[in-house]
């Protein structure tokens, strides 16, 4: 029998998350893309987390020291956009 998670997939190419926070491509403006899906887009493998084809899964952020403005909510991450 199988256990499966909705967080990781079993195989995936990447469960260690610190290695992938390291490798991370930022925009001309600081911030981060982050691509979810069964494939990586062209040129955006470094930002991508794999999921499953039809299975559901759970996105959760974790804030480590937050600073005052994600304590007092005037900064809100932003919304998932879903791209072709």
């Amino acid at each position: 029998m199988s256990f499966q998670t909705m967080p990781f997939i079993g195989e995936s190419p990447r469960v260690p998350l610190s290695s992938f926070v390291e490798n991370l491509r930022k925009n001309a403006d600081g911030s981060t893309d982050i691509y979810f899906g069964p494939t990586a887009p062209d040129g955006g493998e470094p930002n991508w987390i794999p999921t499953k084809t039809g299975d559901r899964y759970l996105l959760l952020f974790r804030f480590y020291k937050p600073g005052k403005e994600v304590a007092d909510k005037t900064w809100q991450l932003p919304d998932v956009v879903r791209t072709n």
